[in-house]
């Protein structure tokens, strides 16, 4: 009888052995040893962008937002924390706990259902990184199975480190430095005891424990924590009396920390599927942004913009009047802020990067600037005088007969004049001198998309993006000088290697510095005296062009300071008028720009605020004027004749323009198919043909022919790696 007992216990025992293997070759089989997802462990990581000193305007990531933090950078108390309260023979196991797994068993047997697991931090890894939740016996196995074979291919410390990554801390924060960062807003080595005590208790039920919701609750299971590490004397009873008494701040910060919405939302659009998926692979990316200039425009932008619709007695959030602003470094190209509407909350849209606007007449400074360089001077006299110019479209014959907003013109007029006051047939009968082809070959140098193959481009009839205006517009500001505004800098990987450099596209001498300095001379008389007076500010230089198109649909100002170019748009998202009168660049677009500059003074005093004058440029006398010039746009020698019979003083007496509405540079009215008998009868000059290119002019002493200097264009653009 007793043998017979003790053979069917060890039949019994074998069977239950053979059945324990057959489930453990079972388990084995079915995760097929997949720890690579551990042993290559490649977490999604958050990005971070900053600004151009390095302090964080976002973090972006996919669905999980986890910073991710070596084993170097954990405080001593943060893992001794860790392993007191969850698995205090870490550091003495291989993956498996015998006596834990025991102590569990008899008090699951006790209670009669699973209510302690007895896993390792090990264990722990692989539940919540490739194993379910469920409290089963196959799923035990498959812990203890990976854990064995994880322990032989990992360190501790990698596996501590893999754990304070992996977990989650609840809010969506995933890591112990997320953690960190979102609640206390601290780094990882900034952290008290207590605080750190916080975080390694929340991972056992982070909605429980949750600092933000269950502040007590947290901070009884922190001292749960504390009186652990002191009870097996990692901390003194003095740390830890002082520990229990602290209270720590909380914070309920939010994932992204976005203080730049369309700077994010750029740089995100910029590098879409050119690095991988640029949310998940833990980069740095470093931006040109200046956050004290970026907080200065949107405040700019915001007190313009609450003014015209005090102006047009409209409500905040029931317009569709809006605005944008960007402002660059005139010899580096970065941009160091940028505002794309007046609300992001309210619109997304990008109106500096993604929206196409007619620029008007703050586009005249290029062709104004071609003629300088043709040799005119800005004593030059120009006709301000109206024509009508014939054309065919679609075989019929068509007149066009524009004219000043004021339908009003002045005889002669210098080029000074007529670009500080914005004078529109002045403009046009430059256009009709130089050829429209002259003016079209300039600004191909520039890269310029759209542009007008007739004399429509005397009126900027084209599509410019602010941001391609403040490129285009650099050569004023950049000294001759075009270089392409950039946005990121660098961006630097999760292993500290800068993986994308960029150097902006420039094209070099696309005029000379003494011929560039001509027109800010001009342009700072814009300011002073002209359509642009809004955009004074005492205390420093500053040169711009108002723009406004036809029915006041688009208000710009494009400007710069000695350092800084701004370029400033406002206009209705639905292509509309902005207002039946009164919307001009001048009126609205100004008042942001010396806003800036204001600001900029008081938070950089030391910027400059002068131009430099090259070395070239000359000051002489034209008829009793002084005036400045160059070698290649000497003064006038020869007086026009007034064969028109206007007074030829009264176009460049400042007296004649003190009051001068800025609705005159919103002065082109098409006049078209009139009768030739009403043309002639309304005193028009003779007509100009300007359907093809105009036939070539002998050369005369007020308008001479110059060939178009040849501009070195550099391929130079983008990336080094």
């Amino acid at each position: 009888m007793f043998h017979s007992l003790i053979k069917g216990s060890i039949i019994l025992a074998i069977i239950f052995s053979a059945a324990l293997v057959a489930a453990f070759v079972y388990a084995y089989e079915e995760v097929k040893l997949d720890v690579d997802k551990l042993i290559n462990y490649k977490p999604e990581i958050s990005s971070v962008i900053l600004d151009k000193d390095g302090n964080k305007l976002a973090y972006v990531f996919k669905t999980q937002h986890r910073l991710y933090a070596t084993y170097d950078e954990l405080p001593s108390f943060i893992v001794e924390a860790l392993v007191a309260m969850e698995d205090t023979k870490f550091f003495e196991h291989s993956g498996v706990n015998p006596d834990a797994i025991f102590r569990a068993i008899v008090k699951d047997i006790q209670a009669g259902a699973f209510v302690e697991g007895g896993s390792t931090l090990t264990q722990q890894l692989i539940k919540n990184k490739l194993l379910s939740n469920e409290k089963k016996l196959t799923r035990k196995l498959k812990e203890a199975i990976l854990a064995l074979k994880i322990e032989k291919e990992l360190s501790k410390e990698e596996i501590i480190e893999r754990y304070l990554n992996e977990i989650s801390y609840g809010n969506n924060y995933f890591g112990i430095k997320t953690a960190a960062n979102g609640y206390f807003r601290k780094e990882l080595n900034e952290l008290t005891i207590k605080e750190a005590a916080i975080l390694v208790g929340l991972p056992n039920a982070p909605s429980f424990y949750n600092p933000i919701k269950y502040y007590k609750r947290a901070l009884d299971r922190a001292n749960n924590v504390l009186y652990r590490m002191k009870n097996i004397g990692w901390i003194s009873q003095e740390d830890y009396l002082k520990a229990v008494k602290e209270s720590p701040t909380i914070y309920q910060t939010s994932l992204t920390q976005n203080i730049a919405p369309y700077i994010v939302d750029e740089v995100l659009r910029s590098f879409n599927g050119k690095l991988g998926d640029i949310r998940t692979g833990g980069y740095k990316i470093y931006t040109t942004v200046d956050m004290k200039q970026q907080q200065i425009a949107k405040k700019a932008v915001t007190f313009a913009y609450d003014k015209a619709l005090k102006q047009y007695k409209e409500k905040v959030g029931e317009t569709t009047l809006n605005a944008a602003l960007v402002a660059v470094e005139s010899k580096t190209g970065n941009i160091l802020a940028m505002v794309g509407g007046e609300s992001y909350e309210r619109s997304a849209f990008n109106r500096v990067t993604q929206t196409e606007r007619q620029p008007g007449s703050a586009f005249k400074p290029f062709i104004y600037q071609t003629a300088l360089d043709m040799g005119y001077n800005p004593a030059t006299p120009l006709t301000d005088i109206a024509r009508t110019f014939q054309y065919y479209h679609h075989g019929q014959r068509k007149i066009w007969a524009p004219r000043n907003y004021e339908r009003d013109f002045r005889g002669f007029v210098s080029l000074r004049e007529a670009l500080v006051h914005s004078r529109n047939l002045a403009t046009i009968n430059l256009v009709a001198d130089l050829g429209v082809s002259t003016i079209r070959k300039r600004l191909a140098f520039l890269d310029v998309p759209h542009i007008p193959q007739d004399m429509s481009i005397a009126l900027g009839n084209l599509g410019l993006s602010p941001l391609k205006m403040a490129q285009i517009f650099s050569v004023f500001a950049n000294s001759g000088h075009m270089i392409e505004p950039r946005l990121v800098s660098k961006i630097v990987s999760k292993e500290g290697a800068v993986i994308y450099e960029t150097r902006p596209k420039e094209i070099a001498d696309f005029t000379t510095q003494e011929q560039a300095y001509l027109m800010t001379d001009i342009l700072k008389e814009v300011v002073e005296r002209g359509t642009g007076r809004n955009a004074k500010v005492d205390g420093i230089e500053l040169a711009g062009k108002t723009g406004t198109t036809n029915n006041s649909i688009d208000a710009w100002f494009c400007g710069y300071s000695p350092e800084i170019e701004v370029i400033v748009w406002f206009g209705r998202d639905n292509n509309q008028r902005i207002a039946a009168k009164g919307a001009t660049g001048g009126g609205l677009a100004a008042p942001a720009f010396s806003y800036y500059f204001r600001e900029l003074l008081k938070v950089y005093p030391d910027t400059k605020r002068t131009f430099d004058i090259p070395q070239g440029v000359y000051r002489g006398t034209y008829e009793g004027k002084s005036e400045i010039y160059t070698k290649h746009s000497p003064l006038p020698i020869v007086k026009p004749n007034n064969e028109y019979g206007f007074d030829e003083t009264s176009a460049s007496d400042n007296e004649t323009y003190n009051g001068v509405s800025p609705l005159e540079e919103t002065g082109i009215v098409e006049v078209i198919n009139y009768d030739e008998a009403q043309i002639e009868d309304r005193g028009f000059a003779e007509t100009i043909k300007i359907n093809g290119e105009q036939d070539e002019k002998e050369d005369d002493p007020l308008h001479p022919k110059r060939k178009v200097p040849k501009t070195p264009v550099s391929e130079d653009s983008g990336t080094l790696f």
